[in-house]
């Protein structure tokens, strides 16, 4: 009997193998190129156009010019472990100690792996929120477990109590989150998230919250990080990272906050996976999180700025633009243009108009959601000469 290996389960979870078995780069990897090809601006990927606040480069300069540049400890430095403990309870109240509730990790994305190698089997069910970051699909299906989903609904893209009750059952391992979400910009409800507690509670499931967009969130919408609601936090792993906050995608400097046993296990799968990363960066990332409230305010106030600018051009454009709450992300329907495939829509927007996003079904191949299938993701994390042109681009000839 043959089986399908681990990789190719991934690959087939996140929708990237054609029917004569071909193996197909993804969406973003396409659009990228694709964007190189014509000379398109990028709204595609999220990643800004502008640098790190330079106290943090210049920290990692130092420590480069320090010989701080072979392995660090496992779990991190303590210098940054202290870091994300201090910073966790500076703005969420939340303590953890850095020596055994806290764990370094190269990204985000690796900290999830690590996460769900370690805590989940064959045949165990994961649920996500739907629309989801590609990569969440590819795990689940490294580990053999069954990917539920609940979907996001309405123009702010929110759970429904139905939704979040039928799929959290008995065989939920894990419930992993993304919050502010990526792509839909929203931000989800706290009455929502004590739901979710309650049910992973119920069925003792793990509660894993990519929150990386945490200071990311705009018009003073209140975030809540799901550990900080009742009954959370014996049970959940909080992930976050310094690529968006502080605008160095390239280094790959994430954490994990949570309890010690979860902790360990992570860690446990972690040593085998990257073993450590990052011996410069992490000094630097730490000096970032020590930044005053002004920088992380700023960050907000100017994001939001650009996420205004961009809105207003699509909507002018003729698309019909949901609200975003956070992340570097909006949503735009293109359907009032009589789109309905937004996959193609998004290879002619590049080529025709100079400018790439991301279709929204990218972040759930297998939506039959008309509303998913005919929506782009566009990134704002640009400058404004950039977004202005963006506008410029597609609302020409209009």
């Amino acid at each position: 009997m043959t089986t399908t290996p681990p990789w190719l389960r991934a690959i087939d979870a996140a929708g990237l193998r054609d029917a004569d078995g071909t193996v197909r780069a993804t969406i973003f990897a396409e659009m990228s190129a694709l964007a190189a090809q014509h000379d398109a601006i990028n709204l595609g990927q999220g990643y800004p156009d502008e640098d790190a606040p330079a106290p943090v480069t210049e920290a990692a300069i130092a420590a480069i010019r320090a010989g701080l540049n072979q392995y660090p400890p496992g779990r991190g430095t303590p210098e940054l472990r202290g870091a994300v403990a201090e910073h966790r309870e500076r703005f969420f109240g939340e303590r953890r100690d850095p020596d055994t509730e806290v764990l370094i990790t190269a990204g985000a994305t690796e900290a999830i792996a690590a996460a769900m190698l370690a805590l989940v089997s064959a045949g165990d069910e994961v649920v996500t929120l739907s629309p989801f970051y590609d990569a969440y699909a590819a795990m689940v299906g490294l580990t053999g477990a069954r990917h539920v989903t609940i979907p996001l609904e309405g123009d702010d893209f929110q759970p429904t109590a139905a939704a979040i009750d039928a799929a959290i059952g008995p065989n939920t391992r894990m419930v992993l989150l993304n919050n502010p979400h990526n792509p839909t910009g929203s931000v989800i409800a706290p009455e929502h998230l004590a739901r979710i507690v309650a049910a992973a509670a119920r069925h003792d499931a793990v509660i894993v919250s990519d929150e990386v967009y945490e200071h990311l969130v705009f018009d003073d919408a209140p975030f809540t990080p799901i550990a900080s609601i009742p009954g959370a936090a014996e049970r959940c792993l909080t992930i976050s990272s310094a690529a968006k906050t502080f605008r160095v995608t390239g280094w790959k400097v994430g954490w994990m906050t949570g309890p010690a046993e979860l902790i360990d296990a992570a860690m446990a799968v972690k040593q085998y996976l990257t073993y450590v990363n990052g011996a410069p960066f992490q000094p630097a990332v730490a000096v970032g999180l020590g930044l005053g409230d002004d920088y992380f305010a700023e960050q907000r106030r100017t994001l939001a700025a650009r996420r205004d600018r961009l809105s207003a051009g699509l909507a002018a454009a003729g698309f019909a633009v949901s609200p975003s709450r956070g992340s570097y992300f909006v949503v735009a329907d293109a359907a009032p243009l009589g789109v309905s495939d937004a996959k193609r829509y998004a290879r002619e927007l590049t080529v025709e108009r100079g400018v790439a996003a991301i279709p929204l079904a990218a972040f759930d191949p297998r939506s039959r959601d008309a509303r998913i299938r005919s929506s782009l993701r566009f990134a704002f994390c640009r400058t404004d000469g950039q977004i202005d042109e963006a506008v410029r681009r597609l609302t020409s000839g209009r």
